[in-house]
């Protein structure tokens, strides 16, 4: 009798569960070998990880509740498959950590570790943020079009398709007693029509990187810096559009960044290097704003269902402000790649990306040329990376 109710128990705890949620566990490793013609005055051969896309595992899960809505969660953690140390600053789940309801009609609502509008609506019209990945970003990653950031204390809603359309929106909690201390706000849509995707999104952040506990945590968190740019204020905003005729793509972007009393690169540049004006005419002063303007156009071209090529070009127009002056700085980078795929989840691809600084100096590490993933700045105006690589998804 005792084992007979045993096993009555049991069934009825597990067969609902297995009938009505699922978990599943999944993963990708991104791993090559990168040549950086100039990093620091000196030429780096060396094998990176996560590059067109970050290596990754996660576990993503849903229930059903009943009447068209679930209970959904997502707990994924980047890696560095070289060193088998954990990403995101030694986060455990770094890349995304989030749980929720779904509905067919409502949309849905998450809480926790998450991406804003910006990376959830309009990266996808950018070749960095659609097929290229990391080393195709806009300088800096200045818009996170690339998730440079991810945000903390994170309530998002996203929207079903109404038509071709959908919509959806971020608010991420300071956790600190001054409410706006490190806050931050994202709305974004897209609309899809025939061949046609059009995007647009906009972000303003309050103290990013400022405290280690707010939304965008900075260079003073023990687990490590997640920001871009520790400033004042950060606003982004941004509108795209991809076209697709057959088996080619092309697609043109605009993003323009404005950051007031930036103080720091937390991303990109070393602990020795400094943002503010300390050569030439602005030497001395000290930076009020940093602008960007980015004109993204690419391209790409499915020439059989196992291998395509693709292309970008990114004009970026830099407003450096200091209390010394202004300068306006010119960024042209231009980035090749060729992927074929051995399998449905394996690939190789190949990368060069080249990036040229003209126009006016800023006296400051921003004269010096950077391709996002190159090991260092470059020790002049130019810089080429190119990446070799193996791609694995399961």
């Amino acid at each position: 009798m005792k084992n007979f109710i045993s096993m009555a128990v049991m069934c009825g705890i597990t067969i609902p569960a297995l009938a009505q949620s699922s978990v599943t566990l999944y993963g990708l490793i991104d791993e090559g070998i990168d040549f950086t013609n100039n990093a620091g005055g000196h030429q780096v051969y060396e094998m990176t990880s996560g590059y067109a896309q970050g290596s990754r595992w996660g576990l993503k899960g849903t229930e059903d509740l009943g009447g068209g809505v679930s209970a959904i969660f997502q707990l994924e953690s980047g890696f560095n498959v070289n060193s088998g140390a954990l990403a995101q600053g030694g986060r455990l789940f770094g890349r995304q950590a989030f749980a929720g309801v779904a509905g067919e009609h409502f949309g849905t609502l998450t809480l926790g570790r998450q991406y804003d509008s910006v990376v959830d609506y309009l990266a996808m019209t950018t070749a960095n943020g659609n097929w290229g990945g990391y080393a195709f970003s806009h300088p800096y990653d200045n818009d996170n079009t690339d998730n440079t950031f991810r945000l903390n204390n994170t309530i998002k809603y996203a929207s079903t398709m109404f038509g071709g359309f959908s919509f959806g929106g971020a608010y991420s909690f300071s956790n600190d007693t001054g409410f706006a201390n490190n806050r931050q706000m994202s709305a974004g849509a897209q609309y899809a029509i025939g061949d046609w995707l059009l995007a647009a999104a906009y972000l303003n952040a309050d103290n990013p990187a400022m405290t280690s506990g707010g939304a965008i945590s900075g260079a003073a968190a023990s687990a490590g810096a997640d920001g871009n740019f520790v400033s004042s204020r950060l606003e982004i905003f941004g509108a795209g559009v991809n076209y697709t005729a057959g088996p080619a793509t092309i697609g043109f972007v605009y993003t323009n960044t404005h950051i007031d009393k930036p103080t720091a690169n937390v991303a990109y540049l070393n602990s020795a290097e400094t943002i503010q004006p300390i050569a030439g005419p602005l030497a001395g002063g000290t930076l009020t704003s940093l602008k960007f303007q980015n004109f993204e156009l690419n391209g790409k071209y499915q020439f059989t269902p196992a291998f395509f090529v693709g292309g970008e070009y990114v004009y970026t127009i830099e407003h450096f402000d200091a209390t010394t002056g202004s300068a306006k700085p010119a960024i042209h980078t231009v980035g090749l790649m060729a992927d074929y795929n051995l399998s449905k989840r394996t690939d190789v691809y190949l990368q060069a990306i080249y990036q040229l600084v003209t126009g006016d100096h800023t006296g400051s590490s921003l004269d010096r040329a950077y391709v996002p993933g190159a090991q260092d700045l470059s020790s002049t105006s130019r810089q080429v990376l190119v990446r070799a690589a193996l791609r694995h998804a399961f």
